[in-house]
């Protein structure tokens, strides 16, 4: 049973066809688990017996070869970083998993590596290390800095987090120029314009391979409309925009899909809930961490498609907060986005078009926010640049 359970896991995100995107179609998909799983497999996994072992055993282990990307964990020993190692070591497209912290790294590089899937993964400690772990890397994920703790914002983490986000990104203008980067440390929507800035003083921005991983919000919003309106969840689909943090969180509940009805106390409770839902989980774990489990698992369904994407599947989209001009006071924002093979292809704009007029007014509210976030990144890498020229 335990077997079936994992092979039915999958981190992809379903093909998103044109007539489903005009909808905002739903973009993950439970079922699929690695591209090494055939019907074939997936029928022998019902018939019982020793055949059904062996069958168990074909879908658990991908194809060896079939992986092809590198991708590199920067903050791998922290408590996101090791449960998503150990969701990308599971990836078909993987074949290296590079694994980098200040420390502790040595002994989750050894537990990893006794996982019988084919990604080959090597550790990395400490700055000395940091260039050889981003050699070659086609995707750098940075999970690195320090947790929220209860009555702390994602804002709270700045004076710390904001540091770490820009000597990570120095060395991957000068060690993996050319890579996708996925932004998870919090304050996300000024740890990213931070990136930006320091990519762009390197030579080396391109805005199509900047990411902040949003997906957590979808995750989440997606889980909490299935619930609430008893939907199965593979079904839905909710785009989340705006940014990553308190009320410049907002879910498109006007275009979620499958179309149901939302009276307006359930849509302010939802929005509400996908807005606060991180601090729901500090709360509950009173003190002991923030969310780390499910904030991993979004973020391997971001990579995953990523990879996808960078794999040449012409239908991947998914939620992130990026460079783009669909709100035009906005220099980054988070909205529907297609990969592809140089990161994002496409801004899908059109998803902000016909809000409701709750949406419309919350759209509004959160600029000043996001903006003020933005603008709070930007200066604080030029003003480290000022102090290291005085």
């Amino acid at each position: 049973m335990a077997a079936a359970a994992i092979a039915a896991l999958s981190f992809a995100s379903v093909p998103c066809r044109e007539h489903q995107l005009r909808h905002g179609a739903s973009t993950f998909n439970a079922q699929q688990f690695s591209a090494s799983s055939s019907h074939r497999h997936t029928a022998n996994l019902k018939s019982g017996g020793p055949r059904r072992l062996r069958a168990a055993k074909r879908v658990i282990v991908a194809q060896a070869g079939t992986g092809r990307y590198k991708v590199a964990i920067l903050g791998a020993a922290g408590d996101i970083g090791q449960p998503l190692s150990l969701l990308i070591k599971m990836s078909p497209l993987v074949s290296a998993l590079h694994l980098y912290d200040i420390a502790n790294v040595k002994g989750i590089t050894a537990d990893l590596s006794h996982c019988n899937t084919p990604a080959e993964v090597a550790g990395f400690t400490g700055k000395d290390e940091l260039p050889s772990s981003l050699a070659g890397a086609d995707v750098v994920v940075i999970p690195a800095g320090v947790p929220r703790k209860p009555g702390m914002t994602r804002d709270d983490l700045f004076s710390v987090n904001a540091g770490i986000v820009k000597e990570l990104a120095e060395a991957v203008a000068e060690h993996a120029p050319g890579a996708l980067v996925h932004i998870i440390s919090n304050p996300v929507n000024s740890t990213v314009p931070i990136a930006a800035e320091v990519l762009k003083q390197k030579g080396a921005y391109d805005p199509r391979k900047l990411f902040g991983v949003t997906t957590l919000d979808v995750v989440r919003a997606n889980a909490f409309v299935a619930a609430r309106k008893g939907l199965p969840l593979a079904d839905v689909d909710v785009p989340v925009v705006g940014g990553h943090s308190g009320a410049t969180i907002l879910p498109l509940l006007s275009k979620a899909r499958p179309k149901v009805p939302f009276t307006d106390e359930e849509v302010e409770e939802l929005t509400a809930r996908v807005q606060n839902a991180g601090t729901e989980v500090v709360e509950a774990k009173a003190g002991a961490g923030s969310a780390t489990l499910s904030m991993a698992y979004a973020a391997a369904r971001f990579v995953e498609a990523s990879l996808r994407g960078l794999d040449g599947d012409g239908d991947v989209y998914e939620c992130a907060y990026v460079q783009s001009q669909v709100v035009p006071e906005l220099p980054f924002f988070a909205s529907r986005v297609k990969l592809g093979r140089e990161g994002m292809e496409e801004v899908v704009a059109s998803e902000l078009r016909g809000l409701s007029e709750y949406e419309a007014r919350a759209l509004e509210a959160l600029k000043p926010q996001l903006k003020a976030s933005i603008d709070k990144g930007v200066a604080y890498v030029q003003q480290q640049q000022e102090a290291a020229l005085n």
